[in-house]
């Protein structure tokens, strides 16, 4: 099937966990879509019907190829004559700073194909300003158009949670603003073909703040429960039994678990902005480091020595039954334990192989398996694992995710 010829041109810069959803989401909705990535890899596995994202089944790819209404790309010149288009692409952290690099190149890259009445829209997870006074200048440069006036430009968070079955793009409400009422409308007008609901907002600004304010409230109530997890063994109480207890409280009361770590793509808070959620990246950030220095002392106290051990790893992603590995914690205990002489297997079935370390062995999960390790540790709960087995057939199992049970199990 053709697109017809009046459908809107979306292009969609990115397309990993956050942008191949939103553009097969966009074509769907009867937008013709041109998904572009720099990554050539990612680019012909999609154009061959392969899904590099675990909540995208090949089959909706499949489709989506099929009706003519999406193609992928790693040219910028397919970008050329766009109505909308959404920059999703990565804000890596080093050393606890964003590098924002990727959102001025990909600016760079489509403003010369931007035209008049176009809409830009960034959806990457950045700090308040980003969309105003780092990306709009670049646009405006480069396309000698004014935001606001020739062109709409706006800021939208993304709010993907891999692995959940229920709040998907689609049904998740959106927030939205523009530089101004022409371009807040003309990003809302965009999103509510696309969304159930929107949530407009005043400005970019706004709009940023609120991403802020999301990641911040995750970071710092999973940093209460991580450190209330590693004072609350020695007094003889089980966290995870007065976590269930407390969320029975009807009013005043989100219940968070502990867990090696964080994960997923957040944005870091600067210690002089909000001094209390910094810290509480602080504490997180550390959790893995707590997580493998458990592990040496259980095998010591076993006689074994970390060196030379072999650690089976249950699951690299951030999140269960997601492929995300984005900053996750269980590559950071991989890490950590083969630093320290550790033979490292891994379980992953959900993550692409090709964006697992290459010095990480990966192996089915297997009675034989977990029997042959000195530790099986669960670092991320997917469901598929059989966790019964592993508790039976283990020696020594270190949970920090609280789904095994018996006398082999020590809990985070």
């Amino acid at each position: 099937m053709e697109p017809t010829e009046d459908s809107q041109r979306v292009v969609v810069v990115g397309q990993g966990h956050v942008g191949l959803p939103l553009a097969l989401r966009a074509a769907e909705a009867g937008f013709t879509v041109t998904g572009i990535d720099i990554d050539e890899q990612r680019v012909k596995r999609l154009a061959a019907g392969d899904s590099c994202v675990g909540d995208v089944p090949a089959e909706r790819l499949t489709e989506a190829l099929a009706s003519g209404r999406y193609r992928a790309s790693t040219d910028y010149a397919d970008a050329h004559g766009f109505d909308v288009c959404v920059i999703t692409v990565p804000v890596p952290v080093h050393d606890g700073v964003p590098d924002r690099g990727a959102i001025v190149d990909a600016g760079r890259a489509v403003a010369p194909h931007l035209r008049p009445r176009a809409t830009v829209v960034l959806e990457s997870t950045t700090a308040p300003g980003t969309t105003e006074e780092l990306l709009r200048p670049v646009l405006e440069e480069i396309s000698g158009l004014t935001a606001g006036s020739a062109f709409h430009l706006g800021y939208s968070p993304e709010r993907t949670d891999p692995g959940n079955p229920r709040w998907r793009l689609e049904n998740t409400p959106k927030v939205v603003s523009g530089v101004n009422v022409r371009s807040l409308l003309a990003v809302d007008g965009f999103y509510s073909r696309i969304v159930r609901n929107t949530v407009p907002v005043s400005s970019p600004r706004t709009a940023e703040l609120t991403k802020l304010i999301e990641d911040a409230f995750r970071q710092v109530n999973i940093a209460l429960v991580n450190e209330l997890a590693t004072v609350t063994g020695s007094m003889g109480t089980d966290i995870r039994e007065a976590i269930d207890a407390a969320a029975t409280k009807p009013y005043g009361f989100l219940p968070f678990h502990p867990g090696p770590g964080v994960g997923g793509h957040r944005l870091p808070v600067p210690r002089g902005l909000l001094r209390f959620a910094a810290l509480a990246e602080e504490i997180n950030g550390l959790m893995p480091t707590q997580v493998v220095d458990r592990i040496v002392a259980g095998l010591d106290a076993r006689q074994r020595p970390v060196d030379g051990s072999r650690v089976l790893l249950l699951g690299l992603a951030y999140k269960r039954d997601s492929g995300d590995l984005r900053e996750s914690p269980a590559l950071a205990i991989a890490a950590g334990l083969t630093a320290r002489g550790a033979r490292v297997h891994a379980v992953e079935p959900y993550a692409d192989p090709a964006r697992l370390p290459a010095d990480l062995l990966c192996v089915e999960l297997t009675e034989e398996e977990a029997a042959a390790a000195d530790v099986v540790v669960v670092a991320t709960d997917h469901d598929v694992f059989d966790y019964t087995m592993v508790a039976r057939a283990a020696t020594y199992v270190f949970d920090t995710r609280n789904r095994c049970r018996g006398e082999s199990v020590e809990r985070l």
